[in-house]
């Protein structure tokens, strides 16, 4: 069996708990986000945290959104193009009882070609595949992470 990645997935839905003081998951991301391991996600993710601020907020906070996103280090964007879409197009076929977005669906199948270990999301779609929501692991993985840090492992 092909061993797990170290880049942890990071979803739409966990860019805005960082963001929005008042999301229920905003500390955890704050703590999870200001130690990160190598993090990965995709333009789609991008375009949909950018619209979810220009939709609620204005075109300011939108672009404030984006210079995060091109600040935020160690954040690796994939690009998408036509073989990650076919991919994710399959995968919302494999789940068509599912209300997945196709950015969703392009995130899946980025976390099973990868092999990521871990998806930063508060949606619960995001565990189909079997990948661990950190909302449901958070704390502690974040402390094994630290603690191993820590002891030179």
């Amino acid at each position: 069996m092909a061993s797990r990645s170290n880049e942890a997935y990071v979803d739409t839905s966990a860019l805005i708990a960082l963001c929005d003081r008042s999301d229920t998951y905003h500390a955890l991301f704050r703590r999870l986000f200001s130690e990160p391991p190598a993090l990965l996600t995709t333009a789609l993710v991008v375009t949909e945290g950018h619209a979810w601020f220009l939709r609620r907020f204005d075109a300011a906070r939108g672009l404030r959104f984006l210079a995060m996103i091109e600040e935020m280090k160690p954040l690796r964007t994939l690009s998408v193009g036509p073989r990650e879409q076919a991919a994710g197009i399959e995968i919302l076929r494999r789940f068509p009882d599912q209300r997945l977005t196709l950015a969703d669906a392009v995130g899946l199948h980025a976390m099973e070609a990868r092999k990521i270990a871990s998806c930063w999301s508060t949606d619960h779609h995001l565990g189909l595949t079997g990948v661990p929501l950190i909302i449901h692991s958070g704390r502690a993985v974040h402390d094994r992470r630290v603690r191993a840090r820590g002891s030179g492992k």
